[in-house]
């Protein structure tokens, strides 16, 4: 699939990137021959690992990049990372994922995602058939019959715990000193660098001043270590409109406005949840074993 798509991109005059894993590129490069280098390659890694990082890189290649070619489009083939990733990391990506049809629509990027089932666990892969709408059969593209619209993907894939059960939370009143010597008591042990701790600190203080300036004065904030990281879940008991995904459709087609956009960036993932029962908000921060090389 990636070489007939390379090539009737360069035949189309159309950008193409590829990003993917080293011996990958070299393979397409080869196959190739003499067109390899009339188009751009990029390690997977170097476009981030947290999905957040990944999303942006895309768009800003497609900014970057405006297409010139008789069909107006941008080629991406973009394999992600998988190994090593943790159940939380691999859901985080795939609500990215799902999200990319609604957050790249209207830019021109056609998009193929490689995923290479011979390393790749069999749970990722069933993943990557009901976020991508279509999936490849030899050079055909075909509807997925397992894919499911972002929004229901997003509403039925959370994997935020609920506070219901928990007894060592902080409930949050207005007090923003008593909330952040919380956090900081909470998360200096986990993540041990000084730097780290003040990410994290800045992070949970941008959420909450997010969710002040929406009028909710009463959050329930609970910081605990998991598998390596720091994870502060946030909850409120009001529903708030904070799409899942960016709509660049919408007149407004940030999902997140700038407190929680920074919140995003900072941290490994941050995962907005809101119904009837309320608004959850969750954001983690990889530790001292996780941040070695």
């Amino acid at each position: 699939m990636a070489l007939p798509f390379a090539v009737e991109g360069l035949r189309q005059e159309d950008p193409v990137l590829v990003a993917t894993t080293a011996r990958n590129m070299e393979l397409l490069r080869d196959a190739l021959g003499s067109d390899a280098d009339r188009i751009e390659y990029a390690e997977s890694a170097s476009f981030g690992r947290r999905p957040s990082q990944w999303a942006d890189a895309l768009r800003g290649h497609w900014m970057n990049g405006r297409p010139g070619g008789s069909t107006g489009a941008v080629r991406v083939i973009a394999e992600p990372c998988w190994e090593g990733r943790s159940r939380r990391e691999i859901a985080a990506w795939h609500r990215m994922e799902a999200g990319l049809d609604v957050s790249l629509a209207g830019t021109g990027i056609w998009l193929v995602c490689p995923y290479d089932t011979r390393v790749v666990d069999s749970g990722i892969v069933e993943g990557a058939h009901r976020t991508h709408p279509q999936c490849a059969v030899g050079r055909r593209a075909e509807p997925s019959a397992r894919f499911i619209v972002p929004e229901e993907f997003a509403g039925s894939h959370t994997a935020m715990q609920t506070l219901d059960s928990v007894t060592d939370l902080f409930r949050f009143e207005g007090d923003l000193v008593a909330v952040r010597r919380y956090v900081l008591n909470r998360a200096a042990p986990i993540l041990v660098a000084e730097t780290t701790v003040a990410m994290f600190d800045i992070a949970v203080g941008a959420v909450l001043d997010n969710l002040l300036n929406r009028g909710v004065d009463r959050v329930a904030v609970w910081v605990r270590p998991v598998a390596g990281r720091v994870l502060c879940t946030l909850h409120c008991d009001q529903p708030l409109d904070i799409r899942p995904y960016p709509d660049p459709r919408s007149p407004n087609p940030a999902r997140l406005d700038d407190s929680l956009r920074m919140t995003d960036r900072l941290c490994e993932w941050l995962e907005i949840s809101s119904g009837p029962s309320g608004c959850t908000i969750e954001l983690a921060m990889a530790g001292q074993r996780l941040s070695r090389p």
